[in-house]
């Protein structure tokens, strides 16, 4: 099949996550590309900045909204006032997230319930609202859904978060099936280290992120991490060639690759990688807790 958007030039697009972070980037490259930007995010500071900057720019952007997407009904209203105002997208990038690591005995109910609820079933919201009237106005388009490397592979301490991306995995690799009929791509984003606020704000569970041994940890990912542009256009890249997976860094590849073709190998470099990071809780937790 051929490329459904080989150009994002007067394609209205919608992104999440558009405040800060890799969404921030993939709204400001496609609005470059000519598009007409819709965006979201809960954070309503972020996402006027945004919605600035591409103006700024002399791009379009055709709306923006405040909105919780872990709360259906914010999604449901925000659809509605955009396909009113605006008709059906072209382009719909699940790009909004959150993250939580920790171990299973560290990791509280509520952290699984925030992971599941904004990183797979906001996303799953925004595919109910927005997919179907894309269908049904019979112009093709793409749909965007940024997973991780956590969605791929058995990262430690990403039990909560992995539960969510391979959910998100999931619905993507049915979807590249069921939309080829209707003229819609599908692209499944794998970023691994990427450079955005999130890696100052993730929260892991009864660690001290103040911790030398976590500071050490948390300057060598940014070290190794691209940026979040990078990814921006590798996404842009992957819509334009009607591309499924795609991966942003070349370590998160070669795992990947391993895992499928050389698993002792996978298993071996996992179990080393879960040994390294258990000396971190011999640090005293941020809770007290041993």
């Amino acid at each position: 099949m051929r490329p459904p958007v080989r150009s994002f030039a007067g394609r209205r697009c919608l992104v999440t996550g558009a405040a800060s972070g890799i969404g921030h980037a993939t709204a400001l490259a496609a609005a470059r590309s000519g598009a007409e930007l819709h965006l979201t995010d809960v954070a309503a500071a972020g996402l006027e900045r945004t919605a600035e900057e591409i103006r700024a720019g002399g791009g379009k952007v055709g709306s923006t909204t405040v909105a919780d997407l872990s709360r259906h009904e914010e999604v449901v209203a925000m659809a509605e006032q955009v396909h009113g105002l605006h008709g059906s997208m072209d382009v719909v990038m699940n790009v909004a997230g959150v993250s939580t690591w920790g171990t299973i005995e560290r990791l509280r109910h509520e952290d699984w319930e925030k992971m599941i609820a904004v990183d797979l079933m906001g996303p799953i919201s925004v595919l109910e609202c927005f997919v179907p009237p894309m269908i049904e106005a019979g112009r093709g388009g793409h749909l965007v859904n940024v997973s991780s490397a956590a969605g791929l592979l058995g990262l430690p301490w990403h039990a909560a978060y992995s539960a969510a991306k391979f959910g998100l995995r999931g619905v993507s690799e049915v979807l590249r099936f069921d939309l080829r009929r209707h003229n819609i791509g599908v692209s499944l984003v794998c970023p691994g280290a990427v450079r955005t606020p999130l890696v100052g704000t993730v929260e892991i569970v009864g660690v001290d992120r103040d911790s030398p041994r976590i500071r050490a940890i948390t300057k060598r990912f940014e070290e190794r991490a691209v940026s979040a542009e990078e990814v921006a256009a590798r996404t842009l890249a992957a819509v334009r060639r009607n591309r499924y997976l795609v991966f942003t860094s070349r370590d998160i590849q070669v795992l990947f690759w391993l895992q499928r073709w050389l698993p002792p190998a996978y298993e071996l470099v996992m179990r080393q990688l879960n040994r390294k990071l258990v000396t971190v809780m011999r640090d005293r937790p941020a809770d007290g807790r041993r």
